[in-house]
């Protein structure tokens, strides 16, 4: 990994932060003692985040039968580690600001690609599944700082992959003196999340590994990996669809040992998912 990007990354002064309660929400998380009432209160501090957090939990992604009215209600039918990626993905928006068509086409891609990875982990059990939803919704922030670094760069290189029907990847490093994925990774890691999301963001476009790599991190890494593709095959934050993209034959789809109906019954489950519930968490 690239230590010069790292340096200048985890010192700069001007990047996006995660957002004061997603940080306080993770802090409180780490203790066994916290309370349903502490957690309510850190996320009432933000109103905005308060309101999206019971906004999205009456989505059917997460299943309650009944209309949840309060942030109280919200921690104890969903649970801690899932009011924990809820509170992210409520609060984590406001660093897709400015909202203009590059942000909103980014984050409805970074939230598909979260909706898909839990939709895989809980199928495949190969992962956690609100590490796989926020693997999914960060795999791509590395667009967004690279957008905040330098709008006109990023813009040279948006242009290039509508025009020329390129790849971001292809595009991007004859531009940048990195990739997305790197700088990702160093803005997860600068934002202390774990070990296995920072190298799964890192890896989700390259998926190489070594014998002594984590089995859990390389699972991750071929959720959010597969997830990405679910997007750009249905032209999810995209230009247009990748009809012809093989999803069965892919790199992480091999990796997590999924056939063809396999494949199938996920993207249609993701679909459904995403079409019902885009409303709570794109806008």
């Amino acid at each position: 990994m690239n230590k010069e990007l790292e340096t200048a990354i985890m010192t700069a002064g001007d990047l996006p932060t995660i957002p004061v309660v997603a940080t306080k929400v993770m802090q409180l998380m780490e203790s066994e003692t916290t309370t349903a009432e502490e957690l309510a209160r850190v996320v009432a501090s933000d109103p905005a985040v308060a309101a999206r957090v019971i906004k999205i939990s009456n989505s059917s992604f997460y299943g309650c039968q009944r209309q949840i009215q309060t942030l109280s209600t919200a921690i104890v039918i969903l649970g801690f580690n899932t009011l924990k990626s809820l509170v992210v993905a409520a609060s984590v928006k406001q660093v897709y600001k400015p909202f203009g068509l590059t942000e909103k086409m980014l984050w409805e891609h970074s939230f598909a690609a979260g909706l898909a990875a839990r939709i895989i982990a809980s199928s495949t059990r190969a992962a956690n599944e609100e590490e796989a939803f926020l693997g999914g919704l960060f795999h791509d922030i590395g667009k967004i700082i690279m957008n905040s670094l330098d709008k006109e760069k990023f813009q040279q290189v948006m242009q290039r992959c509508y025009n020329e029907g390129l790849t971001f990847e292809e595009v991007e490093t004859s531009i940048f003196p990195f990739c997305h994925d790197e700088v990702g990774a160093y803005v997860v890691k600068k934002w202390n999340f774990p070990l296995a999301m920072t190298n799964a963001i890192y890896q989700h476009h390259k998926l190489q590994f070594d014998a002594h790599d984590d089995t859990y991190q390389i699972n991750l890494t071929a959720v959010i990996a597969l997830a990405d593709l679910f997007c750009l095959k249905k032209g999810i934050g995209e230009r247009e669809p990748d009809e012809d993209l093989d999803l069965a034959a892919s790199a992480p789809a091999s990796m997590l040992k999924l056939d063809e109906a396999r494949i199938d019954m996920l993207l249609n489950l993701f679909i459904e998912a995403f079409e019902r519930d885009k409303s709570y968490f794109v806008t």
